[in-house]
């Protein structure tokens, strides 16, 4: 099926971004063969349409840069493509996913060494803009901390438009797989991810970040807890 011929309301909603597709289709290539490849892509495409015919219509449309490539709506199509293709897919496949979507761009600022305070302050001050559009869409909301010398950043999000469409649809157990990709590409900056919870199994998704040399990652070692999720302890 065309994209243009999937029926949802585009004055309110986004469709999946090409990269996406392309990676959705990569996956059900690897899982199917080559006569049934289009009729479960379709399904896919069906799925993502019925998934939006009652999804919140306040989340800013292409306005929104978290509507992006890798963002809310590419989530629900990769959620899409698992609640159609559960049987076959595997985790890791999920996750491999998303970093595709995602670390292309973090790969791009390979010269930023979050251990220089020059960095860390740049990227408090993204983290900053972040959340003037958070306020502007109210779709992640989010708080951060003041910023202080030698010192992690924090932030956090008490809302996550993923994650509650996860609960809602009952797709909690994939969501591991696009969240690690925080930790990936806070690497990709010399920097490290410390994250206790998620808006999936927790009030708020918390943000510590610092350098990949501070001694602070000494007193919080990561692990994988029993769903998936990268944490620190």
């Amino acid at each position: 099926m065309k994209d243009k011929k999937l029926l949802f309301d585009r004055k309110c909603h986004v469709l999946y971004s090409r990269p996406c597709k392309k990676e959705i289709r990569a996956k059900i290539a690897l899982h199917y063969p080559a006569v049934e490849r289009e009729a479960v892509w379709e399904k896919v495409q069906r799925r993502y349409a019925e998934f939006l015919s009652d999804w919140r219509t306040d989340l800013g449309g292409k306005r929104n840069f978290h509507n992006g490539v890798g963002g809310t709506y590419d989530c629900i199509a990769i959620m899409s493509y698992y609640a159609v293709c559960k049987a076959v897919t595997l985790f890791r496949e999920i996750e491999e996913m998303e970093e595709k979507l995602i670390l292309p761009t973090f790969r791009k600022l390979k010269f930023v060494d979050c251990n220089k305070p020059f960095w860390r302050k740049l990227m408090y001050k993204a983290f900053v803009r972040a959340k003037s559009g958070c306020d502007k869409w109210h779709d992640y909301e989010m708080s951060i901390a003041p910023y202080e010398t030698d010192k992690p950043i924090y932030y956090e999000f008490t809302a996550c438009p993923a994650a509650e469409f996860a609960i809602k649809h009952g797709l909690t157990d994939i969501m591991p797989a696009l969240c690690n990709v925080d930790y990936a590409s806070m690497e990709l900056l010399h920097a490290r991810l410390v994250r206790t919870t998620t808006c999936v199994d927790g009030c708020r998704c918390d943000y510590t970040i610092c350098g990949d040399k501070d001694p602070y990652l000494k007193e919080h070692p990561e692990y994988r807890d029993e769903a998936g999720f990268r944490r620190n302890k």
